[in-house]
C-alpha cells in the first residue's frame, strides 16, 4: 500500500544500489525542508529497512519525542562536540543491525561545507557510508553503493559530494 501511494500516486521512484547493509551511516541530502522526513519514511517502509536517525535535541520535545523515538530517532546536542562521535560510533558495536541516517549539511539551509561528524562516525565504527539523494524535481530517491572512508578526507568528501551533483531539494535555493 505504501509503495502504491508513494510511487504510483505521488510519482516518486526509488533507484540505485539498494542492497541492505546491516551496519552503515546513511547520508541523505540535500536536506532543505522538514518535509524531507516525510519523503524518507515511506522509502524506509517500502524497502523494509530498520533505519535509525539523529536529529537536533530541540526536536525531541513532549509529546513529539515519543513519536520520533518510536521511529528510531535519537536526539543529539549539536553544541556539545565532546564524545558525540564516540558515543554514536559505539552504538554500531552494540548492535547486529544499525543503520544511522543523517544530513551531512547539519541544517536545512544551503551550506558550502558539510559537517564532518558522519564521516568520523563511519570511520571510527568501521562501517560504510551509503549516500542517498532525494531529488524533489525529478521525484527520485537514489541510493549509492556503500563507500568506506580512506585516509584522505578531502578526496573522500569530493567523491561523496559528486553523488549529489545536480540534485534539487524541496526548497531548490537551499540545494
Amino acid at each position: 500500500m505504501t509503495k502504491f501511494i508513494f510511487c504510483t500516486l505521488f510519482g516518486w521512484k526509488i533507484l540505485g544500489e539498494i542492497k541492505p547493509v546491516n551496519k552503515c551511516v546513511i547520508i541523505v541530502a540535500p536536506h532543505t525542508h522538514w518535509l524531507d522526513f516525510f519523503v524518507a519514511l515511506p522509502v524506509r517502509r517500502i524497502l523494509n529497512l530498520k533505519i535509525n536517525f539523529i536529529g537536533k535535541k530541540e526536536l525531541f520535545f513532549f509529546p513529539l519525542n515519543y513519536f520520533l523515538k518510536y521511529l528510531g530517532g535519537s536526539p543529539v546536542n549539536r553544541n556539545s562536540k565532546s564524545r558525540t562521535v564516540d558515543l554514536i560510533a559505539d552504538k554500531f558495536n552494540n548492535k547486529n543491525i544499525y543503520r544511522l541516517a543523517l544530513s551531512p549539511e547539519g541544517t536545512r539551509k544551503k551550506v558550502d561545507k558539510w559537517k564532518t561528524g558522519f564521516y568520523y562516525i563511519a570511520k571510527k565504527a568501521n562501517v560504510p557510508i551509503v549516500s542517498v539523494s532525494m531529488d524533489a524535481k525529478k521525484k527520485e530517491v537514489v541510493f549509492s553503493k556503500p563507500f568506506y572512508t580512506t585516509e584522505n578526507i578531502d578526496k573522500d568528501f569530493e567523491y561523496l559530494r559528486k553523488f549529489y551533483s545536480g540534485v534539487v531539494g524541496i526548497v531548490p535555493k537551499n540545494s
